[in-house]
């Protein structure tokens, strides 16, 4: 349930960064529950502690959209209103895939590893493991980082349509982290289009100095990609070619899984 009656009582006014209407909507979707999968105008009107005239108004405008039905004075939610919690479950499943996969590959190879989605031109972490013997790092699950200068982002970024690409690479910032960041679009688009030919990338301190990644793609069932995962390190642990040698196939292989394990559309 999405609310009650309390947290209703203690909605704020509506305002710039609080639209009312549209929280008293969700309290009427979660008046319905395990326990009642019919309710009627006065029972929502109760359990929501919303007027009988608001109530009224909101249920009228979920049956128009085809999110609840009426029948004999009583209403009930339809299928479609799952569509409202699709994403978000969806993700959720990635995530409950992704931890255990990649808190196995993080002690076998004692390294960090992570799963990322793209947000804008960002990357936010959805899940992360990491084995004790290592340099922990401040990046944690919901953690951003810039898409366009790291190996996850670069392989989020070439799952995206060219003409969807360039306008994201043309509008991000691009500052130059280091003296190695790539920040020319040109010179982004070329390094992407080999990230997506070869199907992984490993980027070396374009975000910050002594570190460095290698990445491949989650796919869902239709071969889109909906996440990155990476196993990252200090240079001072491994060389760049030795790195990559000797974790490329692992993280593939990682993604790979992890990919044939998602749900099917």
């Amino acid at each position: 349930m999405f609310m009650g009656p309390a947290d209703v009582s203690r909605m704020p006014q509506g305002s710039d960064s609080f639209v009312e209407a549209f929280a008293k909507g969700l309290a009427v979707i979660g008046a319905f529950g395990q326990d009642a999968e019919t309710l009627s105008m006065a029972e929502i009107s109760k359990r929501t502690g919303l007027p009988r005239a608001g109530v009224r108004r909101l249920l009228l405008t979920l049956v128009t959209l085809g999110l609840a039905e009426e029948r004999a004075g009583r209403f009930s939610l339809t299928p479609r209103i799952l569509r409202l919690g699709y994403a978000y479950l969806s993700s959720l499943s990635l995530r409950e895939i992704a931890q255990p996969a990649i808190e196995t590959l993080a002690r076998d190879c004692d390294e960090i590893v992570a799963v990322s989605v793209l947000d804008g031109d960002e990357l936010t972490y959805i899940a992360r493991a990491e084995p004790s013997s290592v340099l922990r790092r401040s990046l944690t699950v919901g953690s951003r980082l810039p898409a366009f200068c790291t190996s996850m982002g670069r392989v989020l970024l070439a799952g995206l349509a060219d003409d969807a690409l360039a306008t994201l690479l043309n509008q991000a910032e691009r500052p130059a982290y280091t003296r190695h960041t790539v920040t020319d679009v040109t010179a982004l688009t070329e390094e992407i289009a080999i990230v997506r030919k070869q199907g992984w990338a490993f980027v070396s301190e374009q975000l910050e100095f002594g570190a460095c990644g290698i990445a491949a793609p989650i796919r869902d069932s239709r071969g889109r990609t909906v996440a990155a995962v990476n196993i990252s390190t200090n240079l001072g642990r491994h060389a760049e070619k030795a790195f990559v040698k000797q974790f490329r196939q692992q993280v593939i292989d990682l993604a790979d899984g992890i990919s044939a394990s998602l749900p099917r559309d």
